[in-house]
């Protein structure tokens, strides 16, 4: 693209206003002709002004409605780490133990953290290309982290459940001293000097850093410039979104956890195929310091884990304030083990699950499932009076502008997916996004925000089949949290979910009813078979 314009003539405006869907006079648009010559200058100077991804605009998301309550009175976890973990003769077993099982081996002085460190990377070399879900093993760093916890722990310094136990990031997460290559050829060299927040926080917690793992070429679907991401499952089918890398490492065993992110389904796309849990949380309450940005309004980073008590566990560590990140909200997370759900406000989003034929057995054995451990689901409806899919544009026109270099250089050839369905041709339509109709779209997602609320705040979970109609889209929208567990397996022996949304905030409810549905069920105990 040449950055010199030539100057608008009259049959321009007349041509470009169809492309907007607008009819001005032949009068009015010879009126503006000399302003949008005028114009051509000050575009040409933003351009040229040097923006990196990482700064964000000065307008800053904000999901909470008025008169909404934030409990901000935090309570202490305890997590019950079990005192008789037995180390398993055969060691492949360790693959596919919860976090608690771990900190227990851990704690106890039974396993070292070098050696759980040593085990997980070798897992991630031996299976790593098969899935095509590894970009950097951090391994230097990794066993530097896990000596640190041994000592530690031997000398009685013991952190928590996390002290001493490997975890993934998705590569758009910077790590000093490693490439972080958002999964992009354009990038496949960049080092970012810094490390991400959340990995920060995740170091200070005890965990070990073992890799930086796929993502979709500048998080979309699971190419990425080295190739496609496997389903464990399935070694024939892709991982689906773009935390590609993320859950199918988790779910083969190749790790205990990851950091995923989540813009429009990214997070929660993978659990139709892979039987991981998610976590979606808040908007506003994960810090994106050092996070590759698609949508400054609309990215989420959460956990991927095999289970919602891992979730619940890992959640506590990310969470909270990072003074880089001013988005954050100060709010309360008081996770209870022993929460009782049959006192939770339940309801179900029944036309959403009528429609939803490829679930049909699964989802309907779901409900039954909470109803008989004495939940009374009522069935509701999300808003149908707003066009939400038509609010997409405000994704299509950040993610624009987070790379619009990329664009304007024409670098964007170097990206692997060229077809019109793929980011280069998408950054390029976003920027025939007229601002106005940007503005006045967030101006709807404003309506849309309070709707949605009104109908969840007299509910404390709503219960969803994981796609269907546009609750997906209105929820990234809205910033309300959702967590993704599996319900079965389809007739491909292929795993099957369904989700959990909460209020705002509110992420130990849903995932305390997550947890109790999976002490109820046992599909998340069982895993892929390649790779046990």
């Amino acid at each position: 693209i040449k950055s010199d314009h030539q100057e608008i003539v009259l049959k321009d405006i007349g041509t470009a206003q169809k492309t907007f869907g607008l009819n001005f006079s032949i009068e009015e648009q010879d009126s503006m002709l000399d302003g949008l010559n005028g114009r051509l200058k000050a575009y040409k100077a933003i351009r040229e002004y040097p923006l990196s991804n990482s700064i964000p605009p000065s307008l800053i998301f904000n999901p909470i409605p008025p008169d909404f309550y934030i409990n901000r009175n935090n309570r202490p976890i305890l997590w019950d780490i079990p005192e008789n973990t037995e180390l398993p003769e055969d060691r492949n077993r360790l693959a596919f133990y919860s976090i608690l099982e771990l900190a227990s081996l851990l704690k106890h002085r039974k396993i070292t953290s070098t050696e759980l460190a040593r085990f997980f990377i070798n897992r991630l070399k031996e299976y790593g290309d098969t899935l095509e879900c590894v970009i950097s093993i951090t391994e230097k760093r990794a066993l530097e982290q896990a000596v640190k916890a041994d000592q530690e722990i031997s000398g009685g310094y013991y952190k928590g459940p996390l002290h001493g136990i490997p975890f993934g990031v998705k590569d758009l997460l910077a790590v000093e001293g490693y490439p972080t290559t958002w999964g992009a050829a354009p990038y496949k060299d960049q080092v970012i000097h810094k490390t991400a927040t959340v990995v920060r926080k995740l170091e200070e917690a005890g965990g070990i850093l073992v890799a930086k793992l796929t993502l979709g070429a500048l998080a979309w679907g699971d190419v990425w410039y080295g190739g496609k991401t496997r389903n464990p499952w399935d070694l024939k089918q892709g991982s689906s979104g773009s935390s590609a890398g993320s859950a199918s490492a988790t779910s083969a065993g190749l790790i205990p956890y990851s950091i995923g992110s989540e813009t429009h389904g990214s997070i929660i796309s993978h659990n139709n195929r892979f039987g991981t849990t998610l976590l979606r949380p808040t908007n506003g309450r994960v810090s994106r310091t050092g996070a590759m940005a698609l949508s400054w309004s609309m990215d989420k980073l959460g956990p991927i884990c095999r289970s919602a008590l891992d979730c619940a566990i890992v959640f506590e560590s990310i969470l909270g304030e990072d003074e880089a990140d001013q988005s954050l909200v100060d709010a309360a997370y008081n996770f209870d083990m022993n929460m009782d759900v049959s006192s939770l406000k339940v309801g179900y989003l029944k036309d959403i699950f009528d429609q939803n034929k490829n679930n049909r057995v699964n989802d309907a054995q779901t409900i039954a499932q909470f109803r008989s451990m004495g939940l009374d689901l009522e069935p509701i409806s999300l808003p149908d009076n707003i066009p939400v899919n038509a609010l997409s544009i405000i994704l299509n026109a950040e993610a624009a502008a987070a790379f619009d270099e990329l664009t304007i250089s024409g670098r964007d050839s170097l990206l692997v997916r060229q077809i019109k369905n793929a980011w280069p041709n998408e950054f390029r339509k976003a920027r025939f996004i007229p601002a106005v109709e940007y503005i006045n779209a967030n101006r709807i997602r404003y309506a849309l925000i309070q709707e949605v609320n009104a109908i969840l705040k007299d509910y404390d979970v709503i219960i969803t089949p994981t796609f269907g109609g546009t609750q997906v889209l209105m929820t990234n929208l809205t910033g309300h949290p959702c967590v993704v567990l599996p319900n079965g397996f389809d007739e491909n022996n292929r795993p099957t979910s369904f989700s959990l949304i909460g209020n705002l905030f509110e992420e130990e409810k849903i995932l305390s009813l997550a947890m109790k549905y999976q002490e109820e069920t046992n599909f998340e105990d069982v895993h892929p078979p390649l790779f046990q």
